[in-house]
């Protein structure tokens, strides 16, 4: 297997880096966010955790040329009819894409940044079994689910922002009470400025990802 490859599967333009010899036997899900792609996250998912294999999915919506993973219909107000749709489809791409690089016995962690945070905690809420943890930078509550699904100690960190200019602390704090109520083991990390990423939150991040 190549050290790097790319591609399109299931409908997903993506990158995927192969694991290490003796690296993790973790493979980070990597989702960007809005106008980013599939090259945005592969640097952060080097340094999070170094040999683990990167799966690294470009958005399949475009907000005015943008790539995004669902639509929204304004700030902060989401289409949820897509969302569904584009997190099912995330879902069946991971499935796909688990078999087609040999990741069966890798635990998926996603790492999500801003759209990207809030199609994973998404996939958290719909397709529970699928991720063994996640990192979600600056998330929204997705939407608010009607049935809990079952996240027994699946580990969550929330990466937020006290003066984030999109995310308020409310949506934060909401969140972390679903995944709670679900079972999930969720730490918060507190960064002190924007909706912009910190080296503290990196770190934070580092340090909560099983090495």
């Amino acid at each position: 297997m190549t050290a790097s490859q790319s591609g399109e599967a299931s409908g997903f333009i993506h990158r995927f880096v192969a694991p290490a010899p003796s690296g993790p036997k973790t493979t980070l899900l990597l989702l960007h966010g809005t106008g980013g792609d599939e090259e945005d996250l592969i640097p952060l998912g080097q340094e999070l955790l170094p040999g683990a294999a990167l799966l690294s999915p470009r958005g399949r919506v475009l907000e005015h040329g943008m790539p995004r993973f669902f639509r929204r219909l304004g700030e902060g107000v989401f289409d949820l009819e897509d969302l569904k749709l584009q997190t099912d489809e995330l879902a069946r791409f991971v499935g796909g894409a688990s078999r087609k690089y040999g990741l069966a016995d890798s635990k998926i962690i996603a790492i999500g940044y801003s759209n990207g945070a809030n199609i994973a905690a998404s996939v958290l809420l719909t397709h529970p079994l699928l991720l063994s943890g996640a990192v979600l930078f600056r998330p929204m509550v997705p939407f608010r689910p009607q049935v809990v699904p079952n996240l027994k100690d699946v580990p969550v960190l929330l990466a937020a922002a006290k003066h984030d200019q999109i995310v308020r602390p409310k949506q934060t704090s909401e969140l972390s009470q679903i995944l709670t109520t679900a079972g999930a083991r969720v730490s918060t990390h507190w960064h002190p400025g924007g909706h912009e990423l910190g080296q503290d939150d990196v770190a934070a991040a580092k340090e909560w990802l099983p090495q």
